[in-house]
């Protein structure tokens, strides 16, 4: 099958990118569906930070790529032994395949498949490759899924069934920026009814994480961003208070503010400076949560005595520490039941031809969610 992609042959190239282009739309081949592979019909697809850092050369990936991690669409067609999805199937896309039998699969810890973060991190899906064609070149798959194309192939189990009448704009937020944020408040901080949270970055992910608490029934919301844009969007979805980054510093203004510091804090910032910020607007017994990807090579330090003297938790968050297939479901749920409104993430859709401007947009942090419609 011959489609259109969105092919980054090089990473780091300067901004503006409606300049540079370093992502070019063209025409790639992929082969018929393997044993437990299926072909999705993207209908639309969502731009991350995590995006960013494959075009900006943050975090390095095997060249050339077809970008795009959080898509939904429509089944079009399935190999032999798919048996969870069919044509026709409405499905969100999940951006780490989870194998069923590595033995964090086996604990019922599938965010951190072994065998589903090799194949990610070398540009193939779980079951080989890269499939993908441009000429005679192999193009490296991202996450699993490359859904900035018309089309993608993909592992069965980067699947998850969802309603037919559920909007594919806002269905394509589920599979990435829901799950890492909402997750991370209920699941990977464990936000209990009463408790106090800070959400440093407001990007899709820390909005996310906003609506999160909310669900969780946190009594104070804190959000924490420069743009004051975004920090309206926050109280505008469940935030209790706000705090312009830009204006003081965080931190000191938070343990002002709950008279020692918030008993959770979320770094959503995708900074070192924001996760350290994080950590230090927590109270003593208090944990911080990062979902953050910085650059390997950024580094963050503190005395290990505050640790044992404070009773402080310092986690990692990767993929909100759900499980796709029964968080996904629950989340859309609450979203059709209005109580977690994803529509509000949504900032403008666009066309794939237009995917260059709109990561000078996210890299200027003027956009929450910007979704390319097919």
């Amino acid at each position: 099958m011959k489609l259109k992609a969105a092919v980054l042959r090089k990473s780091g190239l300067p901004r503006p990118y409606a300049e540079s282009r370093p992502l070019a739309i063209e025409t790639i081949e992929i082969p018929p569906p393997a044993e437990g592979e299926a072909i999705v019909a993207i209908k639309a697809a969502s731009l991350c930070h995590s995006d960013l850092s494959v075009v900006n050369g943050d975090r390095a990936w095997p060249m050339p790529i077809v970008p795009g991690h959080e898509a939904a669409g429509i089944v079009e067609e399935v190999g032999s032994g798919v048996h969870s999805v069919k044509p026709g199937d409405h499905v969100a896309l999940i951006f780490l395949t989870q194998c069923g039998e590595c033995e964090h699969c086996i604990e019922g810890r599938p965010s951190l498949c072994a065998r589903g973060t090799q194949a990610n991190r070398e540009g193939r899906l779980l079951t080989g490759g890269p499939r993908l064609r441009l000429g005679d070149m192999a193009v490296h798959h991202h996450m699993g899924l490359s859904a900035f194309a018309e089309y993608a192939l993909v592992s069965e189990k980067s699947l998850v069934k969802i309603p037919e009448d559920l909007p594919f704009v806002e269905a394509s937020l589920f599979g990435c920026a829901v799950m890492c944020g909402a997750g991370t408040a209920l699941y990977s901080a464990g936000i209990r009814p009463g408790q106090s949270v800070a959400v440093f970055g407001l990007g899709g992910v820390g909005l996310a994480a906003v609506l999160g608490a909310v669900t969780a029934g946190a009594g104070r919301i804190i959000a924490i961003d420069p743009s004051e844009a975004k920090l309206a969007l926050a109280r505008s979805i469940g935030a209790t208070e706000c705090v312009n980054a830009d204006s003081v510093r965080p931190a000191e203004a938070i343990r002002e503010l709950t008279r020692g510091g918030v008993d959770h804090a979320i770094d959503a910032s995708s900074s070192v400076e924001g996760f350290s910020q994080a950590f230090e607007a927590t109270r003593r017994g208090g944990s911080t949560v990062t979902t953050s990807l910085t650059p390997p090579s950024q580094t963050f330090s503190f005395p290990v005595a505050r640790i044992v003297a404070e009773a402080r938790t310092i986690k990692g968050s990767y993929i909100g520490t759900c499980v796709p297939g029964r968080d996904i479901p629950a989340f859309i749920q609450l979203y059709r039941q209005g109580r977690m409104p994803v529509d509000k993430l949504v900032t403008r859709s666009l066309k794939l031809d237009q995917i260059n401007e709109a990561f000078d947009a996210l890299s200027e942090a003027k956009v929450v969610r910007q979704v390319v419609v097919f």
